[in-house]
């Protein structure tokens, strides 16, 4: 029988769940509960991730690195796709910097993922570059984790969801970019009609 703290989590559990991880962190975020943070986090990413080797997570990344740049390489050529862009790739540089820490590599740095934005003017191809490299870096991250995996409960801090075990964060960067790059818009031919393949809608499994 579910306890009634259990019972009132539920709604939360079911919203972050819908939404996606990244969406879920920021409705998080906004209602500073930490036990409710505490058992999403551990529903929705520490458990699957658990569950997972490190060779399996960084197939994952692999696998969505290539709808990634599927995705890019049809987003139109306006600011907002720029915006999209540069935000995850943001995340991605900073979410590195967190795993190299759990690596040994760095000693942890409380900053922001703003630290690791390209500028903004950036052009639309070094972006669609940047992010196919940015990836490539996590699935090598993903490698060397499998060849020198931390101690299972070595956590290390993400800014609004606290503490974070390496599958964790891997998982996170997975999916944090393959929700937010759902906001590309794709480019269109001379008669208004998307060319080629159209991106994924809001709510929309690809792959």
């Amino acid at each position: 029988m579910a306890s009634p703290r259990n019972k009132m989590l539920v709604p939360t559990l079911a919203t972050a769940l819908g939404v996606g991880v990244a969406a879920g962190a920021a409705y998080l975020a906004r209602q500073r509960r930490g036990e409710v943070k505490e058992f999403v986090v551990s529903r929705v990413l520490e458990a699957p991730a658990g569950r997972s080797s490190y060779t399996d997570l960084g197939q994952s990344l692999e696998r969505a690195g290539m709808h990634l740049a599927g995705r890019a390489a049809r987003a139109a050529d306006t600011q907002a796709n720029r915006d999209v862009l540069i935000h995850i790739i943001s995340i991605e540089r900073w979410g590195q910097n967190r795993l190299r820490a759990l690596l040994g590599q760095r000693r942890f740095e409380s900053d922001e993922s703003r630290d690791y934005r390209p500028p903004q003017d950036t052009a639309l191809a070094e972006l669609r570059s940047l992010l196919s490299q940015t990836r490539s870096g996590t699935v090598d991250l993903a490698r060397q984790l499998h060849a020198r995996p931390p101690q299972d409960d070595l956590t290390v801090a993400h800014n609004s969801l606290g503490p974070l075990t390496a599958k964790a964060w891997l998982r996170y960067l997975t999916q944090h970019a393959d929700l937010e790059s759902r906001r590309l818009r794709a480019d269109r031919g001379p008669e208004g009609g998307v060319q080629g393949e159209p991106l994924a809608a809001p709510g929309q499994r690809s792959g």
